[in-house]
Parts: structure tokens; C-alpha cells; sequence
């Protein structure tokens, strides 16, 4: 359940930074951007943090993105 876990953080992740990529921002504008600390930001996109509703939220809003279409790319 655990490899589970931490695979679907990964790929959320990973659609994460695909999304500040396509916006070009670096981490440290997104981060402030969406109220969020840049190393934060890092470790959600490498998968080491369980992101909150609210930060979902927060980072869709300002990748200029749904939450749906976030979990989407991630395949989830």
C-alpha cells in the first residue's frame, strides 16, 4: 500500500511541475505565487509531501489549472 502511495505522489508530482514548467515559472515564483514555501513546492513535485486540499487548490489556481485536470495528467 505504501510503494501505492508514494507512486501516485510521485506522478501528482510530477504533474505539478509539468504545469509551473508550462507556465515558466521557476519554483520560486509558483511558490509564491500560490502562498507556499519553495522547498514545499520542491518536495510535492519530487513526491515527498502529501499535498493538502487547500494547497491543491491553491496550486491549481495558480497554474491556471482545474484540480481535476491536475489528478488527470497525473493518471490518477
Amino acid at each position: 500500500m505504501e510503494n501505492e502511495v508514494s507512486a501516485e505522489l510521485t506522478a501528482f508530482g510530477e504533474a505539478i511541475r509539468r504545469a509551473r514548467k508550462s507556465s515558466g515559472r521557476s519554483q520560486e515564483e509558483f511558490a509564491e505565487l500560490c502562498d507556499l514555501h519553495r522547498t514545499y513546492i520542491g518536495q510535492i513535485e519530487r513526491g515527498e509531501k502529501n499535498i493538502s486540499f487547500v494547497n491543491i487548490l491553491r496550486v491549481a489556481k495558480s497554474s491556471g489549472r482545474k484540480p481535476s485536470a491536475l489528478f488527470r495528467d497525473a493518471g490518477l
